[in-house]
C-alpha cells in the first residue's frame, strides 16, 4: 500500500473503510505517521516491560503512566501537535533503551528493540514506514489482524480512563502491567486468534477495575453525583466552556476563578460535572453550554468567551475562534495555547484573562434547566421504588442508550428511538450520545424522570453496577432483567467499554450507527454467535424485536 496513511480506528473513517490521505477528524499524514511510530515503539517496550514483570522486577509508577499518556494521545481527536509526537518518541526510545539494558533475554520478536530517529524530518523520512502502522504485513491473516487492532484500540480507549484516574493520585499496576503485556503481545507472530479473543476479553476485565478506579478518583474528590437541574440557557457576563472529560482540571479552573466574576459552563462530556457536590458548590458553575463535540465548530464560532478543552473531542479549530481556544493534559493543536502542568500544578491564569478580556454575553436567555445526575448512588437509593414500580407493571422496561455521538447520517435513529419508547418504559443514558435527545420532555413515571442521565462515557460503569444490583435484588441473570443495550460509538473508549460488557457476558447489544471497519466477517460472526451482538436497524423494527 503506498497511501500516505492508513487510520480506520473510529466510526467516521473515509467510506467505512479506512483514512488514506487525510484523517476525517483531520488529522494529517504526518501527524498519522508519528502516532504509527509512537505505538510501534511501545508495543516493544510493552515486550521489554513484561519479560522484566515476569522476572520478579517492578516497573516504575512514572512509566505505566508515561505510557498511558501515550495511548491516550493517539486517541481520536485528542492531539493533532506533531512537536508533542516528537517528544513522546524521544522519551520513550529512553524508557525503552533502560528497560532493554536490564533485560537478559534473547530470543525478543522482530521489531521489539527498535529505537526510532528523534527528529521530524527523521521521523518523517523513515523507510518502509507502512512497517510499522495497521497494514504492516499486507499477508497477515485478515482475522488475526481485526483482532491485534481492537485489542490496540481497547487499550487506547482504557489508558484514557487510566490517566483521568491517576491525575487524581489513584493507580493499579495491575491495568499499567496488562497494558505492557496486551502491547507487546501484538509483535507475537505466533499467537491465534483464539489467543487474541481472550486477550481481548481479559481487557475488558482489567477495564472494568480500570472504570471502577477512575470512579473512586472522582467521587473521592467530589462527591457522589446528585439529581440536579441544570440550566441550559446563557447568562450574561464573562465566562469560559469547559470542554473534554477530565474533572481534575475543571476543579482546580473553579478553585482559580472563583471571585473573579466569571461564570463556567460545562460542555460536551463535561456536562455530568454538573452533579458532583464539589464542583457545583462553586456558584459560578452555572450550567452546560452547547451540545456534543461534533457541533462546536459551529457552537464556538466567534464565541465571546474562552474555550478550554481538557482531553478528546478536540475538532479543527475555526480561526473565527482559534485566539481564544486553550488546551490542557494530553490535548494538542499547532499553535493553540496550552496550558502545561508545571511541578503538578496548572495556572489557568490565561484562560481566565481571555474570558475578562472578551467580556461574554450581553444579556441573559430565558431560563431553562432539565434534570440530571442519575449516577449509580442516586438510582440504587431508589432501588425499592423502582422495584415496586417494575412489579407493580408501572415500569415495563430499561433502555440504556447512550455512548459516543457523531456526525455522519444515521445518528437520529438515537432521537427517533427515544421518543418512540413506550410510556411505561425508562431510559439510562450516558456519555454525549444523550445529546440526541436529552433536552427533549418524555414525562415521569412516579417520581422518576423518563430520561436518567448516568454520566460520562467511563460512567459505563455506573450504569453496569445498576443492571447488576437490579439483577441480584430480582434475583435473576442481567440477560433476564428487562433491560436493553442500544449504544452508540465513534472511538475507542467506545471499543473499551464494549469489551467489558462483553467481558461481563451482557448480550444482545444494538450497536450502530456502522461497525467497525477493522472487524471482519468472521469476527463479528464469532461475537453474534457468542453474544448476540446485533447491528441497529430501525427505531420501530429494533423496538417490536426488544418489545414484541
Amino acid at each position: 500500500m503506498d497511501n500516505a496513511m492508513f487510520c480506520y480506528q473510529c466510526e467516521q473513517t473515509a467510506g467505512g473503510k479506512g483514512c488514506t490521505k487525510m484523517g476525517i477528524c483531520t488529522k494529517d499524514p504526518d501527524v498519522a505517521k508519528m502516532q504509527d511510530v509512537l505505538i510501534f515503539l511501545l508495543k516493544g517496550l510493552g515486550y521489554y516491560a513484561t519479560q522484566l514483570i515476569e522476572n520478579g522486577q517492578d516497573i516504575s509508577r512514572e512509566l505505566g503512566e508515561f505510557c498511558s499518556e501515550c495511548v491516550f494521545a493517539t486517541l481520536t481527536n485528542v492531539n493533532f501537535s506533531p512537536e508533542r509526537f516528537v517528544e513522546y518518541i524521544k522519551k520513550t526510545n529512553h524508557y525503552k533503551k533502560d528497560l532493554m539494558s536490564k533485560s537478559s533475554t534473547s530470543d525478543a520478536p522482530e521489531g521489539a528493540d527498535y529505537i526510532a530517529p528523534e527528529t521530524k524530518e527523521e521521523i518523517l523520512s523513515i523507510p518502509n514506514m507502512k512497517n510499522l502502522g495497521v497494514m504492516d504485513d499486507e499477508n497477515l491473516d485478515m482475522d488475526i489482524r481485526s483482532l491485534r487492532e481492537l485489542l490496540i484500540y481497547g487499550i487506547k480507549g482504557m489508558g484514557a480512563y487510566f490517566h483521568h484516574a491517576y491525575v487524581f493520585g489513584k493507580y493499579d499496576a495491575e491495568i499499567t502491567n496488562f497494558i505492557f503485556k496486551a502491547l507487546g503481545s501484538t509483535l507475537n507472530k505466533n499467537l491465534t486468534i483464539e489467543d487474541y479473543f481472550n486477550l481481548n476479553m481479559e481487557l475488558g476485565k482489567i477495564n472494568f477495575r480500570c472504570m471502577e478506579l477512575l470512579d473512586e478518583a472522582n467521587t473521592g474528590a467530589f462527591g457522589n453525583p446528585e439529581p440536579t437541574e441544570m440550566l441550559i440557557t446563557k447568562k450574561k457576563g464573562p465566562f469560559i466552556v469547559v470542554s473534554g472529560h477530565d474533572l481534575n482540571d475543571l476543579g482546580d479552573l473553579l478553585e482559580q476563578s472563583e471571585g473573579k466574576g466569571i461564570n463556567i459552563y460545562t460542555h460536551g462530556e463535561m456536562l455530568p460535572c454538573n452533579a458532583y457536590p464539589g464542583l457545583k458548590k462553586y456558584k459560578h458553575l452555572i450550567g452546560n453550554f452547547g451540545g456534543a463535540w461534533q457541533d462546536q465548530q459551529k457552537e464556538f464560532d466567534n464565541l465571546p468567551g474562552a474555550i478550554l478543552m481538557t482531553s478528546n473531542c478536540l475538532m479543527k479549530p475555526r480561526e473565527s475562534y482559534k485566539d481564544r481556544l486553550f488546551t490542557s493534559s494530553i490535548v494538542g493543536w499547532p499553535d493553540v495555547t496550552h496550558i502545561s502542568t508545571v511541578d503538578g500544578h496548572k495556572d489557568f491564569t490565561p484562560v481566565i484573562e481571555k474570558a475578562l478580556e472578551l467580556e461574554g454575553f450581553t444579556e441573559d436567555e430565558p431560563e431553562k434547566r432539565i434534570p440530571m445526575g442519575f449516577a449509580r448512588n442516586a438510582v440504587l437509593s431508589n432501588a425499592d421504588a423502582i422495584i415496586d414500580a417494575v412489579k407493580a407493571g408501572k415500569i415495563r422496561h430499561f433502555f440504556l442508550i447512550g455512548g459516543c455521538d457523531g456526525a455522519r447520517p444515521g445518528r437520529n435513529y438515537y432521537t427517533e428511538f427515544a421518543e418512540k419508547t413506550p410510556k411505561d418504559t425508562i431510559i439510562l443514558t450516558l456519555a454525549c450520545g444523550k445529546y440526541r435527545f436529552n433536552k427533549l420532555d418524555l414525562g415521569s413515571i412516579g417520581p422518576f424522570p423518563r430520561i436518567l442521565d448516568v454520566g460520562q462515557c467511563n460512567d459505563a460503569y455506573s450504569a453496569i453496577k445498576i443492571a447488576l444490583a437490579l439483577a441480584d435484588t430480582f434475583k435473576c441473570d442481567v440477560n433476564d432483567l428487562p433491560l436493553s443495550y442500544i449504544i452508540s460509538w465513534y472511538e475507542q473508549k467506545a471499543v473499551a467499554v464494549l469489551l467489558t460488557m462483553l467481558y461481563l457476558g451482557l448480550k444482545d447489544i444494538y450497536l450502530g450507527p456502522t461497525l467497525p471497519a477493522f472487524i471482519t466477517p468472521n469476527v463479528l460472526q464469532v461475537l453474534v454467535d457468542k453474544f448476540n451482538l446485533q447491528s441497529i436497524s430501525t427505531p420501530d423494527n429494533d423496538l417490536q424485536t426488544i418489545l414484541g
